[in-house]
């Protein structure tokens, strides 16, 4: 039977449900293009409550976390977090995850919901005695507040001072008498903050409701609008990051995926994969991910072929039209002589090829209140809006 999140009874009311990862979550509200549209100018609110959240603490909680994960956990100050993996000693990703230490000896774990048995049953079987591992998954909710009036929406009730919270990084705030961590990190290729309600269940919904009921009143008349799982996969592709499932699995290496950002080889301890990852590296892979735009008509889609002089290079990991550039866009993996931005190739969309090209990865991304990236380039929020602003009215269908 499909699970539910504290907020289930809105989303039935308001949302189009479809069971995700075993739960009932709204796919959209308003539809998936006005929904996307309001992130990038104003902001979305997404209840991302079906996501895993463990936390790790004890007197070996670094030491154990290192163990597992890519990145290197002793560079965390308490309040900061970062982006990392947990690989298979075959350097496949079992999940990418963030992670945050909230205090010197413990940390908190956020990763995918369909990995979350399989997450959690790898941590048991790594489980260090002087580590204690905690699931909070159904004892908490997660909403995140994304676009470029997320901050101001979240200052509005509750007061805090938001500037202070870096990227990839949190703070306990008080909304009204509850208690929440709030973290700054985002999956839209906007600002974003995530919001933690604890102690509250499906069964004991009422303080998070609170917390969902708030943002919603404070962004009424900012333009806010709920989000769904529909745009949240739109905005995420058009900000380059992988979904797991499509993207990225076990049988993808950090480097073939070009996450080596999350990936530190210098660090003290050893982790499950790094001699892989390492052979990798030094090597070159066969394969890696790219970013294309389609440049005749169609839609990409997971699973498509990548052709290259009617011989197959690759499929596509994940494809869709992107309503914020008004063009198709997609990822996919090819050999690395075949990656350069500007190299030419097709899709083998239904019964015949459709011409693409790759292009600098992300396809949009903020980068301050003035500017944006664009297809890997730099541009200014005027004149990326003037040039694209065709794509407010365009159609995902086709």
């Amino acid at each position: 039977m499909p699970k539910r999140t504290q907020v289930y009874d809105y989303h039935k009311k308001h949302g189009n449900i479809v069971d995700y990862a075993g739960y009932e979550l709204p796919v959209w509200f308003e539809g998936i293009i006005p929904e996307c549209k309001a992130v990038r100018t104003h902001a979305g609110l997404f209840d991302v409550s079906h996501m895993g959240r463990i936390t790790v603490e004890g007197k070996n909680a670094e030491t154990f976390l290192n163990s597992l994960v890519t990145n290197d956990v002793s560079t965390l100050s308490i309040g900061q977090g970062h982006y990392s993996l947990l690989c298979n000693p075959n350097a496949g990703i079992i999940d990418d995850l963030t992670i945050f230490r909230t205090s010197q000896t413990k940390y908190l774990v956020v990763y995918n919901a369909a990995n979350r048995e399989k997450n959690w049953a790898w941590f048991e079987k790594h489980r260090d005695p002087g580590a204690g591992l905690r699931d909070v998954s159904d004892q908490s909710a997660m909403f995140a507040v994304q676009g470029p009036k997320a901050g101001q929406l979240l200052r509005s009730i509750s007061g805090a001072r938001l500037e202070e919270i870096d990227k990839y990084s949190g703070k306990e705030v008080r909304v009204g008498d509850l208690s929440c961590l709030v973290t700054r990190s985002g999956y839209t290729g906007e600002d974003g903050f995530e919001i933690y309600v604890w102690n509250t269940t499906s069964q004991n919904p009422e303080p998070a409701l609170r917390i969902w009921d708030k943002l919603l009143s404070a962004g009424k008349h900012e333009g806010l609008k709920p989000s769904g799982l529909g745009a949240r996969d739109v905005l995420r592709l058009e900000a380059g990051m992988c979904l797991y499932g499509n993207d990225i699995d076990e049988k993808i290496t950090p480097v073939e995926a070009r996450l080596n950002f999350a990936v530190r080889l210098d660090k003290k301890s050893d982790f499950v994969g790094r001699g892989p990852i390492q052979k990798e590296k030094e090597q070159g892979p066969a394969r890696v991910r790219v970013g294309f735009r389609i440049t005749g008509k169609g839609i990409p889609r997971q699973g498509q072929e990548i052709v290259l002089e009617d011989q197959s290079i690759g499929k596509v990991s994940s494809g869709t039209f992107s309503p914020t550039l008004g063009i198709s866009i997609g990822m996919g993996y090819v050999p690395p002589n075949i990656s350069k931005a500007g190299t030419v190739f097709e899709i083998k969309i239904r019964d015949r090829n459709v011409s693409a090209e790759v292009v600098k990865l992300p396809f949009y991304q903020r980068r301050s209140e003035d500017t944006v990236v664009v297809l890997g380039q730099e541009m200014g929020l005027r004149d990326f809006r003037m040039k694209h602003g065709v794509a407010e009215t365009a159609s995902v269908h086709g």
